[in-house]
């Protein structure tokens, strides 16, 4: 029987609150995994109430997965509106870390597998980066359709990449103040414009530079070992993470284990997933989903 449960989690400044979706089995008392969505994304891709996704399913066979929303996303409040000022540094400096200190609070360690969409494998190295003593509390990571700058020269990066997220976003950003994605129907979340700023200046090749603190996550991560990561791509994402994209991420992420698998029908699989659907297809159980189990399960320790 797979409960969820919705989390408030305060954060320290202000009146704002972090949301985390605890989707378990209470009668096991499996290892703790943290999801963490992408840029105009929330945690909801990752599960549904009806319990189909990534996290219901890793909950079937014992882990305990919280989800969390970032600041303003998803289910944490208040939403992100033109008063907004905190960007991608206050993810990384504040929500993961207070996510972390509230689930180790709560189950009394922290969660030993990470896992992440699109930038939010990003976030998380960066966390890894500032705060290198997380590391030894986990165990493996899989970074679902991950990259920090894009290599590919697709057409349809030229159009998602250069003109919406280069120019049209600063365009909605300046006329309302913040980058209301979902209402352009662009992703399922809007950005603030300090987060869409620093986001898109990480995208283009250039330095892994903290824009706040010119803090260098880059040169910090070059000598660093990660927890082995299973990175996942889909052979229909053409824009957002092709696998020159996220071999790139690779290079600049550490000296830990790393694998790169890319999902289509030509590698065996049972569909040709995309940047979305690599979580939200059916078929993903019985490739993605179970490669990543098996991950896990060889890094148990």
């Amino acid at each position: 029987m797979i409960k969820q449960e919705s989390i408030q989690v305060p954060l320290s400044q202000g009146n704002a609150s972090l949301h985390l979706r605890y989707i378990h089995n209470p009668d096991k008392q499996g290892p703790i995994v943290l999801c963490l969505h992408g840029a105009i994304e929330n945690g909801k891709i990752f599960y549904t109430h009806s319990n189909k996704g990534f996290a219901p399913y890793l909950a079937k066979q014992g882990y305990r997965c919280f989800v969390l929303d970032l600041r303003g996303r998803g289910d944490s409040e208040p939403a992100i509106d033109k008063n907004h000022d905190y960007g991608q540094t206050e993810s990384i400096l504040e929500d993961i870390p207070t996510a972390l200190d509230f689930i180790s609070s709560r189950l009394g360690r922290r969660p030993e597998y990470w896992v992440a969409h699109s930038w939010g494998g990003v976030i998380m190295n960066s966390v890894f980066a500032r705060f290198p003593s997380e590391i030894e509390h986990v165990r493996a990571c899989a970074y679902f359709g991950s990259k920090r700058s894009l290599y590919n020269n697709h057409p349809e990066k030229l159009l998602k990449a250069n003109i919406l997220w280069y120019w049209l976003a600063y365009y909605y950003t300046k006329k309302y103040g913040f980058l209301p994605a979902k209402k352009l129907r662009w992703g399922s979340d809007s950005e603030t414009a300090k987060s869409h700023r620093q986001s898109a200046q990480w995208a283009q090749i250039s330095p892994w530079v903290d824009s706040d603190d010119a803090f260098d996550y880059g040169a910090a991560l070059e000598n660093i070992t990660l927890p082995p990561t299973l990175h996942i791509a889909g052979v229909s994402d053409k824009a957002l993470a092709q696998p020159i994209d996220i071999t790139m991420f690779m290079k600049e992420s550490g000296i830990g284990i790393q694998e790169l698998k890319i999902y289509g029908k030509k590698y065996g699989h049972k569909h040709n997933y995309g940047h979305i659907d690599m979580l939200t297809h059916p078929n993903a159980i019985n490739d993605q989903f179970q490669d990543v189990l098996y991950w896990f399960d060889y890094y148990k320790g």
